[in-house]
C-alpha cells in the first residue's frame, strides 16, 4: 500500500517536475558577405553550394522541428560581392530605402544580429543607413565612440551593446514560460586598422574577453536567465594576447556563457579542423563545455544549438547544450541538400538585376585568358595586371610632387585562389571581351589605394614576411613535398614589382604570422635587386599598395605607421577600370621578376583548381600530376623563367 501511494504522489508531481524544463533552439548564420542568393557574379551563373536563399530553406525547417527558436546573424554581411557593392557603390542606397539583406533578415524574422568587421568597409554613413531599417536589434559590445582620449568609464559604446530578448516559450509540458534571453555582440578589435580610414577619431576598441567579463554581470543584473554571445572572431589556438583578433576560447572561460555564436575565420565548427584545439568536443560542438557554432561563410551552413534548460528555485539554468552545422551541399556528391527559397529572390529582385546590368558591362578585351590558378606559385598576369594599374595610377597622382622622383614599386597579392572558397574559387576570364564583373574578379575588395614610403630594407622584410606563404622544403627529405602553406592566406602574398628577387624555400620563414621575428638568421629573398643592381637598403621608394595593408593589416613587419606619401580616394578597383578603359586592349603578361627557387631532388607539389589544366600550354613550369575528382587538382612547379 505504501509503495502504491508512493508512485501516485511521484504520478501527481512528474507534470510539475517536467514543465520545468525548455528546449531552446538557437540558430545562426554568418559571414554571409552579401551572398543573398546562390550566384556566382563573376562567372555570371547561378550555383549551389552557397546563397542565403538556400540556408533560409535550411531556417524554415529548423524552426519546424523546435517548439521554441531564435535566429541570429553574426556580422560580415553587407560587403564581400558584387550585389553589395552595387547597393553600396553603383546605386548608392538613399535615406529611408531599405538594404536588401536587411529586407531578406526582416521577412526571415531574425532576433538580432551582430556587427561584423566587414560592415564598416563602405564607411559609417553607409552602415548607419543600411542598419535603420532592421526590424532587430543590431550589437556591438567593444566598439566604443570618440578617439579614445576621455576617461574610460565615460566612454559611449558606438552601437546597442547587447539586448535582453523577453520571449513567451513553451515548456516540455506544453506550458507558456517566459525566458529572458541576453544577447551581446563583439568584433575584431583590428577593424580600427583595417578601417582606419572611416573610423580614426571616431571608433576605438575594446579587448573582447575583457569586454564580455566587464558586462556579462550586468545582464545577469537586468534579469538575463541566459546570455548568448554572437562574437565576430575566430577560434585561436593556445594563448592569445590581449586584443587578440581571434578569442573564442577565452570567451567559452567567461563564466555566465550560455552558447558562443562566433565566424570572422571562415571556418566550419564542429568540424575536423578543430580536432588539434583544447577544451573540444567535437561530437557535442562544445568548447570548454559551451555550446559553439561557426557555420561557414556566404550561407554554405546553418549553425544549430540545441539547449536543455531546467527551471529551479534559482532560476534557469542550462542542463544540456550541443551545436552541430547544417550544410546546403553534399562536398561528397557535390548535389545540393536543399533548393533555395524563392522568397529570398523575390525580396532582391531589383537589386539583383541591376547587379547584373552593372557587371555585364563591357569595359575592354584581352587577346590572352586571364587566370589566377598558379597565383601562388609563380609570377601571374592575373597579379601583373593589377601591380601595372596600380603602377599607372601611382605615376599620374604622384606627378608634380615632392615624391614623383621616388622609384616606384607596386604590390599586388592574388585573391581568388581556392582554399576555404573551395575548388572553384579562382580568376578564369577568356580571352575576348572583359566586362566589369571581371574586373571585381580581379580586384575583389573595396580597398583605397596608398602609396607608402619605406627604405629598401623594408621593402626586404616587406617580401619576407610575404614569403611564408610557402613550407618549409628539406632538400634532404620526401622526393615530393607539398609547397604552399594553406594556412597563409592568399591575399596575404604580396608580391612587388618595380624589384626583381627569388624565393629560397628550404630556409625557415622568417616571421611567423602574427608578424613575429622567429628566424632571424633565415633569408628566403635572396638576390632583390632593383634596376638590375642590389638593392640599396638604405634608398627611398615608393610603394603601392591599400589600405589594408597601409593600416597594418596581415601583421606585416614595419608597415603601420609608415609615411603615407598617397592617400587616394579611389579604389584599387576603380585604378584597375581606368587603366583597362584607358587600353582598351591588353594582352596580360608576367613579366617573371620573382620566381620559387628549385630544390634539386624535390618535386615542387601544389593543389590548384582543375580548371588549371586548361592554361598548362602557356605555364611551362608547372605541370599536372593528378586529377583529385573533388574539382581540384595536383601539380608540380618546375624551373621557370630564369
Amino acid at each position: 500500500m505504501k509503495s502504491l501511494i508512493t508512485i501516485l504522489a511521484l504520478a501527481l508531481l512528474w507534470p510539475v517536475a517536467w514543465a520545468q524544463q525548455l528546449k531552446l533552439r538557437i540558430l545562426e548564420t554568418t559571414d554571409v558577405h552579401m551572398n543573398l542568393l546562390g550566384y556566382d557574379y563573376y562567372q555570371d551563373k547561378p550555383v549551389q553550394d552557397y546563397g542565403l536563399d538556400r540556408t533560409a530553406t535550411l531556417i524554415k525547417a529548423a524552426r519546424a522541428e523546435a517548439r521554441n527558436t531564435l535566429l541570429f546573424d553574426n556580422g560580415d554581411l553587407l560587403q564581400g560581392s558584387p550585389l553589395g557593392d552595387y547597393v553600396a557603390r553603383v546605386k548608392p542606397l538613399q535615406p529611408g530605402q531599405q538594404h536588401p539583406a536587411v529586407r531578406v533578415m526582416n521577412a526571415l524574422r531574425y532576433d538580432a544580429a551582430n556587427v561584423g568587421n566587414h560592415e564598416f568597409n563602405y564607411g559609417l554613413p553607409f552602415l548607419l543607413r543600411a542598419l535603420e531599417g532592421a526590424a532587430f536589434p543590431y550589437l556591438n559590445a567593444n566598439l566604443m565612440q570618440g578617439d579614445g582620449s576621455g576617461k574610460p568609464a565615460e566612454a559611449r559604446h558606438a552601437f546597442q551593446p547587447y539586448v535582453i530578448l523577453e520571449r513567451r516559450f513553451v515548456d516540455e509540458a506544453g506550458a507558456p514560460q517566459t525566458l529572458k534571453v541576453g544577447v551581446i555582440g563583439f568584433a575584431p578589435p583590428q577593424v580600427m586598422q583595417w578601417d582606419r580610414q572611416h573610423l580614426q577619431g571616431r571608433i576605438t576598441a575594446r579587448d573582447i574577453p575583457e569586454t564580455a567579463r566587464a558586462l556579462l554581470p550586468r545582464l545577469k543584473a537586468e534579469g538575463a536567465d541566459l546570455v548568448v554571445v554572437l562574437a565576430h572572431t575566430g577560434f585561436e589556438r593556445g594563448e592569445t594576447v590581449f586584443f587578440a583578433e581571434n578569442t573564442v576560447a577565452r570567451l567559452a572561460e567567461v563564466p555566465g556563457v550560455a552558447a558562443i555564436l562566433f565566424g570572422h575565420s571562415h571556418g566550419e565548427f564542429p568540424g575536423h579542423s578543430f580536432t588539434s584545439h583544447a577544451k573540444v568536443d567535437l561530437a557535442r560542438g562544445t568548447i570548454n563545455g559551451v555550446p559553439a557554432t561557426m557555420p561557414g561563410f556566404w550561407g554554405s551552413h546553418l549553425g544549430v544549438i540545441d539547449l536543455v534548460l531546467d527551471k529551479s528555485a534559482a532560476g534557469w539554468k542550462v542542463a544540456e547544450g550541443r551545436g552541430e552545422i547544417r550544410p546546403v551541399v553534399d562536398r561528397a556528391t557535390r548535389k545540393a541538400l536543399v533548393e533555395p527559397d524563392p522568397m529570398v529572390a523575390e525580396l532582391v529582385r531589383a537589386e539583383h538585376e541591376g547587379t547584373l546590368a552593372s557587371m555585364r558591362a563591357e569595359v575592354a578585351t584581352t587577346g590572352q585568358p586571364i587566370h589566377s590558378y598558379f597565383a601562388q606559385v609563380a609570377d601571374d598576369p592575373s597579379v601583373q595586371l593589377v601591380a601595372n594599374a596600380q603602377l599607372a595610377y601611382a605615376r599620374k597622382a604622384l606627378a608634380g610632387t615632392p615624391y614623383a622622383a621616388l622609384p616606384l614599386l607596386s604590390a599586388a597579392a592574388p585573391f581568388k585562389t581556392g582554399g576555404r572558397g573551395g575548388a572553384n574559387y579562382y580568376t578564369d576570364i577568356p580571352a575576348g571581351a572583359i566586362a566589369m564583373r571581371n574586373v571585381a574578379d580581379l580586384y575583389v575588395y573595396p580597398n583605397t589605394v596608398k602609396v607608402l614610403r619605406l627604405t629598401g630594407a623594408q621593402v626586404r622584410e616587406w617580401l619576407e614576411f610575404s614569403a611564408g606563404a610557402f613550407n618549409r622544403i628539406d632538400p634532404t627529405g620526401a622526393p615530393e613535398q607539398n609547397l604552399v602553406n594553406p594556412a597563409f592566406p592568399s591575399f596575404n602574398f604580396d608580391t612587388l614589382d618595380g624589384v626583381s628577387y627569388r624565393i629560397d624555400v628550404t630556409q625557415p620563414a622568417r616571421y611567423e604570422r602574427s608578424g613575429k621575428l622567429v628566424s632571424p638568421d633565415a633569408r628566403r629573398i635572396v638576390d632583390l635587386r632593383f634596376e638590375g643592381k642590389p638593392i640599396d637598403e638604405a634608398a627611398f621608394f615608393a610603394v603601392v599598395t591599400n589600405n589594408y595593408r597601409a593600416a597594418g593589416g596581415g601583421n606585416f613587419p614595419g608597415l603601420e605607421g609608415s609615411p603615407v606619401i598617397l592617400d587616394a580616394p579611389d579604389e584599387n578597383r576603380e585604378a584597375l577600370l581606368q587603366y583597362l578603359q584607358a587600353r582598351r586592349r591588353i594582352d596580360p603578361a608576367a613579366d617573371h621578376n620573382w620566381r620559387v627557387q628549385a630544390v634539386p631532388g624535390v618535386k615542387l607539389r601544389f593543389t590548384s583548381g582543375i580548371g588549371g589544366v586548361a592554361h598548362l600550354a602557356r605555364t611551362p613550369q608547372v605541370a599536372l600530376v593528378k586529377d583529385q575528382g573533388d574539382g581540384s587538382a595536383l601539380y608540380e612547379l618546375r624551373a621557370g623563367p630564369p
